[in-house]
């Protein structure tokens, strides 16, 4: 295999492994409106990521170097075409973290609820509009015979980006009540796995239609198994979180946005940004990639780095495995 379609692969198992993660991230984040109760029951959802959740986008930074590195056609043709929804999600990701940090630094009420509701709209949003961003590169934009995106704005606010939104929204959200039921204890714990039951039923209707609109459009053998895999996980994933098998259930949507992105790619290949203008003017993993010397060098580096990367954050979690309540919570910061 060339090298550029093993960066190719590399960068879909890098988003691969940020939606997994940072999909849960954002679900508790959307479940501090939906699930909690007050503001003891906020912070256990809070608790719940806080140790991981920074650790979880690391996985996006690897992800737009390694693409930047590359592929620098498609990081520049992606980041200027789509730079208004993408700042969008950067500012939303910069105060989500400020708002981690900052919600329990001083006890007013004003304040804390201030930063609740950041917490709340800065996790809607960016797994909303990771939805559309990837649509619209599945979906293909206007790309000229220069590679230059000459689109709009409007132009990325089509139905089936927006939903992908709705798709991204509704499974990360259906992620992360699993992971509250799945890290949690008592009451908050009863109510996660209920929610969770209902909002998996209720993604599976914009993503199968999604999936099966991709399939239909771009798709081929290779993404069809995706597809099935998908739907059945996604089945699974509801089967199991009824019965009380959270640990079953966490891992089956998990699988479900992994090959829901795996799809993607899959529908892609070997473009990396299609054009809708005229498919000789589509980005290709072949136009769109550094030299090989490049590559190679990349390459050996991932090799030492990623393992160690990877085996680090394997023993945050290890560590962090407990489950919580709001009796492990103080009265008082």
């Amino acid at each position: 295999m060339e090298l550029h379609n093993v960066w190719f692969v590399l960068i879909a198992v890098l988003w691969i492994g940020y939606f997994f993660l940072e999909g849960f991230d954002f679900g508790i984040g959307v479940l501090t409106k939906l699930l909690a109760r007050d503001r003891s029951e906020r912070r256990v959802l809070i608790n719940t990521i806080g140790p991981v959740w920074d650790g979880n986008e690391v996985w996006l930074l690897t992800a737009g170097g390694a693409t930047f590195a590359a592929f620098p056609e498609w990081y520049a043709t992606l980041f200027s075409g789509f730079y208004l929804p993408l700042l969008l999600i950067l500012v939303c990701l910069i105060v989500r973290g400020v708002a981690f940090e900052y919600r329990h630094k001083r006890t007013e009420e004003r304040w804390q609820t201030n930063w609740e509701h950041a917490i709340f709209w800065t996790s809607l949003l960016p797994a909303f509009l990771w939805g559309v961003a990837f649509g619209n590169i599945a979906r293909g934009v206007k790309i000229d015979a220069n590679k230059e995106y000459v689109g709009g704005l409007l132009d990325l606010l089509n139905p089936y980006a927006l939903l992908g939104g709705l798709v991204t929204l509704t499974l990360f959200t259906f992620h992360g009540a699993v992971f509250a039921a799945l890290k949690t204890v008592g009451d908050i714990r009863t109510r996660a796995r209920a929610l969770a039951l209902r909002l998996g039923l209720l993604a599976m209707v914009p993503a199968l239609g999604f999936l099966l609109w991709t399939q239909a459009s771009r798709g081929d053998g290779k993404s069809l198994v995706a597809l099935i895999v998908a739907a059945v996980a996604l089945a699974g994933a509801v089967v199991a979180v009824k019965a009380g098998r959270e640990g079953w259930s966490f891992a089956l949507s998990g699988v479900t946005i992994a090959t829901s992105v795996a799809m993607l790619f899959l529908a892609l290949f070997p473009d990396v940004m299609p054009s809708s203008l005229d498919e000789a003017w589509s980005l290709t993993v072949t136009n769109a990639s550094s030299s090989p010397y490049t590559l190679k060098i990349m390459t050996w580096c991932a090799a030492v780095a990623a393992p160690l990367v990877m085996l680090y954050q394997g023993w945050t979690y290890w560590v962090f495995r407990k489950r919580i309540g709001t009796q492990h919570i103080a009265d008082a910061h």
